[in-house]
């Protein structure tokens, strides 16, 4: 019997010891092919060398870091840290897609020079998803598209009165209020501004309220992008999609009413009409992207504008003698006016030199977008390094707006830099609206609103924080407990 059970042990030993043996072989494996991908993954192959930094954890990248907000104007720690470590331009990873980010003005100005050829236009995952920005063929019809009804003809002839009359009535309503969270009024104020130049009031009526749709879906924008229930980006696409149901019905309703049967035949074209009249006319052009555009259009008429808003009453409230300078210049539009009950003209907005310096110095200050965002054609090289064909490059704008070395005491409200401020640091160190051929459409109708706004604001009414202020950088500016003012008619 012992000599059986010996004889069995015997056997079974070596086995046991194969399996073991090759067990080990596989985790050795395994750990060789961990340690390869992960160093591939840190390393990216390259012709040449890649600028100096860091590419994170696997799939998520530094992306966490990126989006922890900071409780500052300044720049976020992510940014300021690696700038400190390697320099002006560094790599780094976002939600697994290499980046390179850049605040080095010379370069920034090269590669915006060379859009098209060097590098093209490109939008985060989220935005990407949210306005279709992918497809390079029809930029230049949208453009056109937004220069005509929101440019500076259309400013001209029809669009300055009808801000005005609307911030009038706004601001008397906000002052009606025992306060007044101005972030996400001035969203409604501009949305609703906005989209009546888009389809004439259309969706006024509709079941839900557009600007209340845009408050929500503006916060997950900058969110990490998983899309599973419960996180902001998965509330973002779903209010993209509700959105775009509206203003498809809209579509729909207008293509089967033409507006001589619907809205009369004194009624203005607007936008809506515009792309309909031009269905037929542009092979891109089906209902789905004049949904689109609509979409994307509301959007970039109300983010920048409401933030800028916002941080002007901050700024302002806080600094009494650019106020009193800045109400002083439209005490005086008024006093040369023939007629003080006129309304404001394109001349009055073009005498505003101090309440443009201020406009550009909150601009400066708010930084509203988390850059300006280029994909590489070719390997670009730039000071003994190489960018890869392909890789993303975000122009830091607001690294570019807060560098000491161009602004003097940079995170200091001073409006009055821009009096004798160099022409070459505008054109490389300031950028709000892009540069160039590729600067936002909107960029002189965004001015535009500011201006009226805040010339109806210090000439008829004063104001006061009752609660909020706090600002955060995440890495887009931020208000996480609003900004609430009471709103009182100026008595003179």
């Amino acid at each position: 019997m012992s000599s059986a059970i010996l004889s069995s042990f015997q056997s079974y030993a070596p086995a046991k010891t194969d399996l073991l043996s090759v067990a080990w072989g596989l985790v050795a494996l395994l750990t060789i092919y961990i340690t390869h991908w992960l160093y591939r993954w840190r390393n990216p192959k390259t012709k040449g060398v890649l600028p100096p930094g860091s590419m994170g954890l696997p799939f998520i990248g530094e992306t966490i870091q990126l989006i922890m907000p900071s409780a500052s104007i300044d720049l976020p720690p992510f940014i300021k840290s690696r700038l400190k470590r390697y320099g002006p331009i560094f790599r780094t990873n976002v939600a697994g897609r290499p980046v390179i980010i850049s605040a080095d003005s010379e370069f920034n100005y090269y590669i915006l020079r060379h859009d098209e050829r060097l590098v093209e236009s490109w939008s985060l995952d989220t935005f990407a998803k949210l306005f279709d920005q992918n497809d390079q063929s029809w930029r230049k019809y949208v453009r056109n598209l937004a220069l005509n009804h929101f440019g500076v003809e259309a400013l001209k002839e029809r669009l300055i009165p009808r801000m005005e009359d609307t911030i009038r009535e706004t601001l008397a309503a906000w002052s009606s209020q025992e306060s007044m969270e101005v972030k996400s009024a001035a969203i409604t104020l501009t949305i609703d501004f906005a989209g009546r130049q888009l389809f004439s009031g259309d969706l006024e009526k509709a079941p839900l309220k557009l600007s209340d749709m845009y408050n929500v879906l503006l916060q997950g924008l900058m969110s990490f992008p998983l899309n599973i229930p419960g996180t902001a980006h998965h509330k973002c696409l779903k209010i993209h999609r509700e959105v775009r149901l509206m203003m498809g019905d809209v579509l729909k309703k207008r293509r089967m009413s033409p507006p001589s049967s619907s809205h009369g035949t004194d009624r203005q074209e607007d936008l809506l009409d515009h792309l309909i009249r031009d269905l037929n006319k542009e092979s891109f052009l089906n209902e789905d992207f004049i949904v689109q555009q609509l979409f994307g259009l509301l959007y970039v008429s109300s983010d920048s504008i409401s933030i800028t808003l916002a941080l002007a009453f901050k700024l302002l409230a806080e600094h009494p003698s650019v106020l009193e300078e800045l109400t002083a210049e439209h005490e005086e539009i008024l006093k040369n006016r023939e007629n003080l009950d006129s309304p404001l003209t394109w001349n009055e907005y073009k005498s505003m030199t101090f309440t443009l310096q201020v406009i550009n110095e909150v601009l400066r200050l708010a930084s509203f977008a988390p850059g300006l965002f280029r994909r590489a054609l070719q390997d670009i090289p730039i000071n003994g390094y190489t960018i890869p064909k392909g890789w993303v490059i975000v122009i830091a704008t607001a690294a570019l707006h807060l560098n000491s070395n161009q602004f003097d005491d940079p995170l200091e409200f001073n409006p009055r830099r821009w009096k004798d401020i160099e022409s070459s640091v505008v054109s490389k160190s300031f950028m709000p609206f892009g540069l160039g051929l590729k600067q936002c459409p909107g960029a002189e109708y965004s001015r535009v609103f500011l201006a009226i706004f805040l010339h109806v604001l210090v000439t008829k009414y004063r104001w006061a924080l009752v609660k909020g202020g706090k600002i955060v950088r995440a890495p887009i500016i931020r208000f996480p407990h609003g900004f609430h003012y009471k709103i009182s008619e100026r008595i003179n």
